[in-house]
């Protein structure tokens, strides 16, 4: 018999120590799930030491009061993160908010993270006094569409898009919107 208790299994907000964990986790998602010209993008001139800098400032000396960064713990082990904040789309309400990031650590997929994390992020939202949320996905990322769509998230006609440098490759994302209050 094991007398060893399973971790425990939550969301809160994150602490300033753990943008060390944060950074690291969101190159690692990034390398599961973009290509490699994506990659290039994301991370031309982007060192890890700059991207805890960054997380370490969203943490402690966010924009604005409703800019928050939450983690997803297995234990005490940062296994997700997502950063919410209000829209900063064009044709944004004031009752907006947005998913800004959101990430779950490719080996820790598939335990329920991600929904804990997205459950937190809606309830995040909702108390800063939002009551519809968005998130611009990439048009390529099945996987996260169905999950999201199977939450109640539909997309409501904007895309945008990106393109490097040189030309030779665009991103283009769609933005999901859901109803989180009346």
């Amino acid at each position: 018999m094991n007398d060893n208790p399973p971790p425990l299994l939550h969301v809160r907000t994150a602490w300033p120590a753990e943008a060390a964990a944060i950074a690291p986790l969101q190159r690692r998602a990034w390398v599961q799930e973009w290509s490699a010209d994506e990659q290039g993008l994301l991370l031309a001139g982007t060192d890890l030491a700059s991207m805890v800098d960054a997380w370490h400032g969203a943490i402690v000396q966010p924009p604005e009061a409703r800019c928050r960064v939450l983690v997803a713990l297995e234990g005490e082990r940062v296994v997700g993160f997502a950063a919410t904040a209000p829209s900063d789309d064009e044709d944004a309400e004031p009752t907006d908010g947005m998913v800004a990031e959101f990430a779950v650590d490719p080996p820790a997929r598939g335990n329920g993270h991600g929904s804990r994390l997205m459950n937190a992020l809606i309830d995040t939202l909702r108390s800063d006094g939002f009551r519809t949320a968005t998130w611009w996905i990439r048009t390529t990322d099945d996987p996260l569409r169905a999950f999201l769509e199977s939450a109640g998230w539909r997309p409501d006609g904007a895309t945008q898009r990106f393109t490097s440098d040189d030309g030779s490759f665009t991103i283009r994302q769609v933005r999901l919107r859901v109803r989180i209050a009346d």
